[in-house]
């Protein structure tokens, strides 16, 4: 008699292939799944260009430092998102597990610790930074103390707020004594140019609209006191770190280096080229550096004096009603990896360390 042989159907072969899978070596599937590392700034480039300006992390994303660094393992790649609402949008994204790093503002990084964002700060990316104050071309107002009872523009949750706080009560005011718009950088501009607001307190997009001709800047914390300034690092969430600590290490790693070449005078004007490809021009870039040195803005030291800055910054946000709960900061800082890196780049003693006053340490 002959035997008819049946082929198998479609479903028995589904089953034998989903046996095969479940069957693969656990490397396997490892090696079919890289690992993707996600990169936040919290800030975006002129008409939603994907860069960023001002900081050695953003020279290290702009001249793929990371990419070169791991171009030996395909297993992980990196993506890069730039958030035109700041550090709140970087909030969010963080906590529906979005990101994995994050480059961040003070207050929005201490907001989203009160409200439980689990992170670790692990280096300094675009500290001591100023804040301007602009008013309309053509104002006759001319210092802080004359805002009051005036409408001003201040980005409420940013890195710019609680400093804008600090100037404020250094002069004898307080929110409550102006009429406070919440802005954001672009409505911000174009409120002042129409004349709709009678000051802004902002950053870059303030000195772009000052050398347009359209608003003049009549304070900048600069050489003020050094409690004004911002203050930004690099965060990794806490489950990143744990799964992936030297991935964590060698993306640092880069990131110092990169805080390295940007911090020396003589790369000055090509990191202010790099910055540019944000949209922004490199005249901004200078005025905002002009009377620092690069190598101050650009450290990526975690020392007392910004420690102290983010304890303060949590005292106000719960002071200001910023946030609901007091914020402790002990253990929040993980120097571990700013410190091996700076050991295996040769540049320990290239960063001046500042105590909790401001002061430079053994001074």
């Amino acid at each position: 008699m002959a035997v008819r042989f049946r082929f198998p159907s479609w479903r028995v072969l589904a089953a034998l292939a989903a046996l095969a899978c479940a069957g693969a070596a656990p490397g396997q599937a490892a090696a079919a799944d890289p690992l993707v590392v996600r990169i936040g700034f919290a800030s975006v480039g002129v008409d939603n260009r994907q860069f960023a300006g001002g900081s050695s992390v953003a020279i290290a994303h702009a001249e793929g430092y990371l990419e070169k660094a791991f171009k030996d393992d395909p297993d992980v790649r990196f993506e890069w998102y730039f958030f035109k609402g700041a550090g709140p949008a970087v909030n969010e994204a963080i906590a529906n597990g979005q990101l994995d790093f994050a480059i961040q503002g003070d207050l929005p990084s201490v907001i989203g610790r009160a409200n439980g964002l689990k992170t670790k700060i692990l280096m300094a990316a675009g500290a001591h930074a100023p804040t301007y104050l602009a008013v309309p071309e053509g104002s006759t107002l001319s210092s802080v103390k004359e805002l009051k009872g005036r409408k001003v523009s201040i980005f409420r949750g940013t890195n710019n707020h609680l400093a804008v706080v600090k100037v404020l009560a250094a002069n004898d005011l307080t929110e409550r004594d102006l009429q406070v718009l919440n802005m954001d950088a672009a409505t911000t501009n174009s409120a002042l140019a129409s004349k709709d607001v009678d000051g802004a307190f902002g950053n870059w997009p303030l000195i772009s609209l000052a050398q347009a001709g359209r608003a003049k800047i009549v304070y900048s914390t600069k050489g003020d006191n050094p409690a004004f300034e911002r203050h930004s690092t690099v965060l990794v969430t806490e489950a990143f770190e744990t799964a992936h600590p030297q991935v964590v290490q060698k993306i640092i790693t880069e990131f110092v280096r990169a805080a390295r070449w940007a911090s020396d005078e003589k790369n000055f004007d090509a990191a202010v080229a790099i910055w540019a490809r944000s949209g922004t021009p490199e005249s901004v870039f200078r005025y905002d550096f002009a009377g620092t040195e690069p190598r101050y803005r650009n450290s990526p030291v975690i020392d007392p004096f910004l420690v102290e800055q983010y304890r303060v910054q949590a005292r106000q946000a719960k002071a200001f009603a910023l946030v609901r709960r007091d914020v402790d900061v002990s253990g929040w800082f993980d120097t571990r990896y700013t410190d091996a890196a700076v050991k295996t780049l040769g540049l320990e003693g290239y960063w001046t360390r500042f105590g909790p006053d401001g002061k430079p340490l053994g001074s």
